[in-house]
């Protein structure tokens, strides 16, 4: 048994903020009260001054296994989601091989089971991501995939997504589009503008991703499926899923931290560190993200977890792989740039972490309630600390050396403690 003393309890699903005790037993939350007495055999965690909150679901994350365990595998990766506070996290499909298929998927979940975090599977959508054939959705489905994507690559064959659109409401379950045209990229993991020129390249523009965004949030309009539009990073993209959602479109949307936090003007100070796909744009795409995250046009915020080695990010920045780590710091971002920042309150970043997450993949957690899983994050919002060390293989970060704010003291995870900060 688990006793989480005065702690500040903030459960984004009911609403609930107020200082009380939670008692766990296996991996359930059995008891939610004032003055929970301790059992003589309870684990007991004094909260006094820090906040208790459902364990964070990423819904977005590449763990590289198989195929590229020298930059993550899955118990490092879940170590880091762990040590960010994060209970849950949805595999991307773009490993070696592709997760088109039931005995790559089954590897993964076998793999999973020794990860002390719950860690889940999307397979890809078309047949080693190359666009062209869809997979059998249903046969992966029953196999344990909860969702469906490409990421990493566009899907330029429109009907193919209108068939993975219409398979995907029938099975009810999301599909995640990566929204870049290639057509509109001169050069990929920077902006095209002012940075880029200076860079001498002719980068990413914005365009690539607003086309790509309009169609599949057109095709949404009429199909009615669960789809997911994922890290978001242009202003005019924002303004396309807003408008999508006014005319009925089951959209849900993601902001990933680095794309809230950060411009392309970032990548001069920070390298390779700050390549992604799609770049960092501009202050005003950034602040339209924010807006986009205020008035719910995007619900979730997803980290894009992409480790890459040091060997790999050292190389000029033309040549580096775009992506940085994201899991460790993410909730610290998010308290630092949007609740210090004047323009998310605690319970809404939270929201956006744990139970619209678990909306969008039909999961029974995010949520801190007797007879639910006993998935919890407890941290310091205040406390500041230095980005210095990771648990993930790799520290491609724009982060690292610098001073963020929240930490996360404990993460438990089935009613254990999975993470503790000492």
């Amino acid at each position: 048994m688990l006793l989480i003393k005065n702690g500040r309890i903030i459960d984004p699903y009911s609403g609930r903020d107020e200082v009380a005790d939670i008692l766990t037993d296996d991996d359930k939350i059995i008891k939610i009260a004032e003055n929970i007495d301790a059992h003589e055999c309870c684990i007991v965690i004094d909260a006094s001054g820090m906040v208790v909150a459902p364990g964070l679901i990423d819904v977005h994350v590449h763990f590289r296994d198989p195929g590229f365990t020298y930059k993550e595998d899955i118990l490092t990766g879940a170590n880091a989601a762990a040590r960010g506070g994060f209970t849950t996290v949805v595999c991307m499909a773009n490993t070696n091989p592709v997760v088109d298929n039931p005995e790559t998927l089954k590897y993964i979940m076998n793999q999973s089971k020794k990860s002390p975090i719950n860690v889940l599977q999307a397979a890809s959508i078309t047949k080693g991501m190359k666009g062209n054939e869809i997979v059998d959705m249903e046969l992966l489905k029953n196999n344990g995939a909860v969702g469906f994507t490409d990421d990493g690559y566009p899907i330029m064959n429109t009907a193919i997504v209108l068939k993975a659109m219409e398979e995907a409401r029938r099975l009810n379950v999301p599909v995640s589009f990566h929204e870049e045209d290639p057509n509109l990229i001169k050069s990929a993991g920077v902006n095209e503008g002012i940075i880029s020129e200076k860079l001498g390249m002719g980068g990413a523009s914005h365009l690539a991703e607003d086309v790509m965004v309009a169609r599949d949030c057109a095709l949404a309009v009429s199909m009615g499926a669960k789809v997911n539009i994922q890290h978001v990073s242009s202003g005019n993209a924002v303004e396309i899923i807003r408008c999508a959602k006014k005319m009925g479109a089951f959209v849900t949307a993601e902001a990933s931290p680095h794309h809230f936090s950060m411009t392309e003007d970032d990548v001069l100070t920070y390298g390779a560190n700050a390549k992604m796909n799609p770049p960092l744009r501009t202050e005003a795409d950034r602040m339209k993200i924010i807006e986009g995250l205020k008035d719910d046009t995007i619900e979730i915020i997803a980290t894009d977890h992409a480790p890459h080695s040091s060997e790999e990010k050292e190389k000029e920045f033309s040549k580096a792989p775009s992506g940085i780590t994201g899991l460790e710091t993410a909730l610290s971002v998010g308290i630092k740039y949007l609740v210090n920042g004047g323009h998310l309150s605690i319970l809404k970043l939270l929201e956006k972490m744990t139970i619209n997450p678990a909306r969008l993949y039909n999961l029974n957690t995010g949520i801190l309630k007797e007879n639910y899983p006993a998935d919890m994050v407890i941290f310091n919002p205040v406390e500041s600390w230095v980005v210095n060390e990771f648990y993930s293989k790799s520290r491609n970060s724009p982060y690292y050396g610098r001073e963020l704010q929240g930490k996360v003291k404990f993460t438990i995870c089935r009613g254990k403690i999975v993470y503790e900060d000492k």
